[in-house]
C-alpha cells in the first residue's frame, strides 16, 4: 500500500529531493557560482517533471486514504504550475543576476513553493491542503524579500507574512467548523455529510474556507496585499506571483467546492459570484489611476481573477473547463507581458513609471507591437486569445444561470480596456520624450514574442487546450 501511495506521489517527492540537495550543495559549494546554474537546472526539472505529468498514464488514482488525487484535473493544473514557474527562473536569471539578487536561495524556493502548489491541486483532505498552502506561503513570503537592502522588498514580504497569516487563520477555523460539523476532514465524507442540505455550522465553514481562498487568488475583499507585494517585490518576483500561484490557487478553490461541497452548488455559488463582481470592479476601477506598472499588473490580477471565478460560479464542468482555459490564457498573457517590464530600463536602472512608455514606437516599433498585442488580449479585444477566454467564463455564467454577472463582466471588461488602452496610445501617441534603453536580453524577447504569437495565432484551435481542459474538468465534476 505505501509503496503504491509513494508512487502516485513521486513527481513531489523528486522534486523535494532536488530542493534539498541543491540546499546542501550551496552550503558546501561557493553559493554565488552555483546560483546561476542552478535556476537553470531547476527551469530544466520542472519541464522534464511537466513532460512526465502531461504524457504520463491518463488514469485517475488516490493515495493515502483518498487525502491525494491524481487525476487529470490535478495533472492539467500541475503542467501549467511548472511550466509557468520554469519560464519565469529563465526569464529572471539575467535580471537577477544584474542586481546582485540571484542567490541560490531563489530557485530552491521557487522549487519548494511548487512543490506546495502541486500538493494544493491535488489534495482530498482539509489537512493535507493546508500543508500544500502553506508550504507555498512561507516559500512566497520569502522570495518577496529577497531584496533586503530595498525597504519596500522588506515591507511587501512582511504585508504578505501577516496578512498571508491571518488568511491562514480563516481557512483554518473555517477547516474546523467544517470538520466539527462533517466528522471528517476527507473531501469525499464532506460531501456526503452534505447529502439532503448543509448544516448552518458547515455553511459557516465554507464562507471561511473560501475567504481564505480569496486571499490566496487576491480576490477582493480580501486582495489588500495585492498592489504593495506586487510593487515591492523584485520584478521577477512579481513575475512569479502573478502566474503559477494564480494556477494553483484556482484549481484549489475549484477542487474544495466540488469535491467537498459538490452536492450544495447553490450555497457556495452565491458567495463565488459575489466575489467574482466586487473582483472585477474593484480591479477594473482602482487601476485607473495607477502610474506604476507593477501595481497596474496587480489590479489587473485583480480584475482577471474576478473572471476566472465567474467560471467557477457557474457551478459546471464547463464553468470550470472556462476557468482552466481562462487561467492558462492568463498565464501566457502575464509570462509576455513581465517578459517586457523586466527589460524597461534606463540607463541601466529598471524603470516602473507607464509615462516612461512615452512613444516607445519610434525606437522600438517591433517590441511595441508584441505588447500592443498583449494589452489588446488583457483587455479582451477580439480577435486576440484574450477575449476567447472571457468568452469562455461569460458564456458558462449565462449557461449557469447568471446572466446578471454576465452582463456584469461585460461593463467591468469596457471599464479595465482603459489603462490598457491608455498603455498603447502611450507607446504610439504620446509625448516625445527621453526613450527607455533599447538593448532587451534575447531571453526575455523569445518570451515576448512567443506570448505575443500564442496571443494571435492562438485563436485557430487554441493549441489544442480546450479538450484537455474539458478532460480535466470532467474529472472533477463528474
Amino acid at each position: 500500500m505505501i509503496s503504491a501511495d509513494l508512487q502516485v506521489i513521486l513527481p513531489e517527492i523528486l522534486l523535494s529531493i532536488y530542493a534539498m540537495i541543491g540546499l546542501v550543495l550551496a552550503v558546501y559549494t561557493s553559493k554565488d557560482e552555483l546560483a546561476g546554474p542552478l535556476t537553470w537546472a531547476t527551469a530544466a526539472v520542472f519541464v522534464a517533471i511537466a513532460l512526465w505529468i502531461g504524457y504520463g498514464p491518463d488514469e485517475t488514482r488516490t493515495a493515502f486514504h483518498d487525502s491525494f488525487n491524481d487525476d487529470s484535473f490535478a495533472r492539467f493544473s500541475k503542467v501549467v504550475i511548472l511550466l509557468s514557474a520554469a519560464s519565469v527562473l529563465v526569464m529572471s536569471q539575467h535580471y537577477m543576476a544584474r542586481r546582485g539578487l540571484l542567490r541560490f536561495e531563489y530557485p530552491m524556493l521557487v522549487t519548494l513553493a511548487s512543490v506546495g502548489m502541486m500538493v494544493m491541486v491535488s489534495a482530498g483532505d482539509l489537512i493535507v491542503l493546508y500543508m500544500g498552502l502553506e508550504l507555498q506561503s512561507l516559500a512566497l513570503y520569502v522570495v518577496a524579500s529577497l531584496r533586503r537592502d530595498s525597504v519596500k522588498s522588506t515591507e511587501a514580504g512582511l504585508k504578505y507574512f501577516v496578512l498571508g497569516a491571518l488568511s491562514s487563520g480563516l481557512l483554518l477555523y473555517g477547516a474546523s467548523l467544517t470538520y466539527g460539523f462533517a466528522g471528517t476532514t476527507l473531501f469525499s465524507g464532506i460531501v456526503e455529510s452534505a447529502e439532503g442540505g448543509a448544516s448552518l455550522g458547515l455553511l459557516f465553514g465554507l464562507v471561511f474556507l473560501a475567504s481564505g481562498f480569496a486571499f490566496k487568488v487576491s480576490a477582493a475583499p480580501f486582495h489588500m496585499w495585492t498592489p504593495d507585494v506586487y510593487e515591492g517585490s523584485p520584478t521577477p518576483v512579481t513575475a512569479f506571483f502573478a502566474t503559477a500561484p494564480k494556477m494553483a490557487a484556482m484549481a484549489l478553490f475549484a477542487r474544495v467546492v466540488h469535491d467537498a461541497f459538490g452536492g450544495i452548488v447553490g450555497d457556495w455559488q452565491q458567495i463565488i459570484a459575489f466575489l467574482s463582481v466586487v473582483s472585477m470592479f474593484v480591479g477594473a476601477v482602482a487601476a485607473i489611476g495607477q502610474k506604476n506598472i507593477k501595481r497596474l499588473m496587480a489590479y489587473s490580477s485583480i480584475t482577471h481573477m474576478g473572471f476566472a471565478l465567474m467560471g467557477l460560479a457557474a457551478g459546471t464542468a464547463f464553468g470550470v473547463q472556462a476557468m482552466l482555459v481562462y487561467m492558462v490564457i492568463y498565464v501566457a498573457m502575464n509570462v509576455g507581458t513581465f517578459a517586457f517590464i523586466l527589460s524597461m530600463e534606463k540607463d541601466g536602472t529598471p524603470v516602473t513609471d507607464i509615462d516612461a512608455l512615452q512613444m516607445y514606437s519610434a525606437k522600438e516599433p517591433l517590441k511595441s507591437i508584441a505588447l500592443l498585442i498583449l494589452m489588446f488580449s488583457l483587455a479582451g479585444v477580439p480577435p486576440l486569445v484574450g477575449f476567447f477566454g472571457k468568452f469562455y467564463v461569460l458564456r458558462a455564467a449565462y449557461d449557469g444561470g447568471l446572466a446578471w454577472l454576465a452582463v456584469a463582466g461585460v461593463i467591468a471588461s469596457v471599464i479595465a480596456a482603459f489603462y490598457y488602452l491608455r498603455i498603447v496610445y502611450y507607446m504610439y501617441f504620446g509625448e516625445e520624450r527621453e526613450a527607455l534603453d533599447g538593448a532587451m536580453n534575447p531571453v526575455l524577447w523569445v518570451f515576448l514574442v512567443a506570448s505575443a504569437f500564442v496571443m494571435t495565432f492562438g485563436v485557430i484551435n487554441l493549441f489544442g487546450i480546450e479538450p484537455l481542459a474539458a478532460a480535466a474538468a470532467e474529472t472533477l465534476v463528474n
